[in-house]
């Protein structure tokens, strides 16, 4: 997991950068092809390290795919139409996330684990013939250099970071001096890097579109709400389990609504912006009224009925839904049409860098705040979960219900952590200058 989101970090600057200077069409079939190779070298996998190969190839694939279509979707449509498709894009997406774990499940129980990507090859192929019938476009990349060293720099940027952020929710001694050390290497890349870009004539990450008043705020407030939706997707099935007793084949139709919730925000506020040009009234409104319940959830979320809890969920991802698709239609009518590639990968690069940090920051909360108040429970909790659900479901009464009380703490700090970060993102929607498309 972990490969597939560093490879596709990457990928999605430099095939918005390649888009623009080659035309989509041509890097949408290089994706396909690299997914498609990735999918298959994984399937047939004879060892974790060709395992982790093949996910490193197609995570470049699918960061390609990713930037490629929704800057496609730009070059295509008028601004206000946009917005509409973007939003038909995120509710596949949403409709993917919430049936691609059941698919999974069943083709690992039926055919074994390979049957996972082998089962998307055909898709691949129907994607690839698709991109091929697009209308060809003239290749305005006569002279176009590429930027190996940004492109260098920001891999190595990007590979520490993750790790990093990876080894701050391990909450060891050892695994914060490795942090800190990757930390301090991130930072160096990301300093040499800004110095590159000034001076490179086709800059992988052009530092002026990215300064741009609209841009720079749109790319906090996507990091910040992919960074709370994916942790909540992440630790709200183990909060359901263990900290209000649901059995565990239950949990994934509690999280439904949540699943629907951001489809339906999206293409609502697609429709809204398509019928009155106005991009960020409902994301402004959303991101505010979804800080509130977060909130709300931090001081009673305990006493919540389980029945009410789903739909409480379900109305922070609509919230959360409303920005989807005026972010990158944003971007893009601030970028003009020359840079929409690259305007489109750095809302794709900081929702990838949002997802690391906010699951990385937010389960930092829980655990930390459950080893402050008893560390030798937190450690014991921490071994149990290393054995799964079956050691968790045999622990003794008592003994489980301390750690469900001491997790029960440590929801509470996720919840008012993940206000707090939906607060700054709900800041940023209201202070962007361009309100019209």
């Amino acid at each position: 997991v972990g490969a597939y989101l560093i490879a596709a970090t990457i990928a999605a600057p430099v095939f918005g950068r390649l888009g623009d200077a080659f035309g989509r069409r041509h890097m949408l079939l290089v994706g396909f092809a690299m997914q498609g190779v990735g999918m298959l070298a994984a399937g047939l996998a004879p060892s974790f390290e060709a395992l982790l190969a093949a996910r490193l190839l197609q995570g470049f694939g699918g960061g390609a795919l990713l930037t490629l279509a929704m800057a496609l979707i730009g070059e295509s449509l008028p601004p206000r139409e946009r917005g509409r498709y973007q939003a038909y894009l995120v509710a596949c997406f949403m409709s993917a996330s919430a049936t691609g774990p059941l698919a999974g499940g069943w083709l690992t129980q039926a055919f074994g684990w390979p049957a996972v990507f082998l089962a998307g090859l055909p898709l691949v192929i129907l994607g690839a013939v698709a991109a091929y019938t697009l209308p060809r476009r003239p290749i305005s990349g006569a002279g176009f250099r590429f930027d190996l060293p940004g492109t260098l720099l920001f891999a190595v940027f990007v590979l520490t970071l993750v790790l990093m952020l990876d080894r701050i929710q391990a909450l060891r001694w050892d695994a914060a001096v490795w942090a800190a050390v990757c930390g301090v290497v991130a930072l160096g890349a990301l300093l040499a890097l800004g110095l590159v870009e000034r001076r490179m004539p086709d800059p992988l990450l052009p530092l002026p579109l990215l300064a741009h008043p609209a841009i720079w705020r749109l790319s906090i407030l996507s990091a910040c709400v992919q960074g709370v939706l994916v942790a909540l997707i992440s630790f709200l099935p183990l909060y359901l389990y263990a900290v209000r007793d649901v059995p565990l084949a239950t949990v994934g139709v509690l999280l439904l609504p949540m699943s629907v919730g951001g489809g339906v925000g999206a293409l609502i506020s697609g429709q809204f912006m398509a019928r009155t040009g106005r991009n960020m009234l409902l994301p402004s409104i959303g991101l505010t009224a979804s800080a509130v319940l977060l909130s709300g959830l931090a001081f009673v979320g305990q006493s919540i009925p389980l029945a009410w809890l789903p739909w409480v969920l379900g109305v922070v991802s609509f919230c959360f839904g409303t920005s989807f698709p005026v972010v990158q239609t944003t971007v893009q009518v601030a970028a003009g049409p020359g840079q929409l590639g690259v305007a489109t990968a750095s809302v794709q690069f900081m929702r990838n860098l949002g997802s690391a940090a906010g699951t990385a920051i937010l389960g930092t909360v829980i655990f930390g705040t459950f080893a402050l108040a008893d560390a030798v429970l937190a450690e014991r909790f921490a071994t149990v979960l290393r054995g799964g659900r079956e050691a968790l479901a045999a622990l003794p009464v008592p003994e489980r219900a301390a750690m469900a009380a001491g997790l029960s703490d440590g929801y509470r700090a996720m919840f008012a952590g993940a206000a707090a970060i939906m607060a700054l993102a709900a800041v940023m929607a209201w202070r962007v200058p361009l309100r019209r498309v």
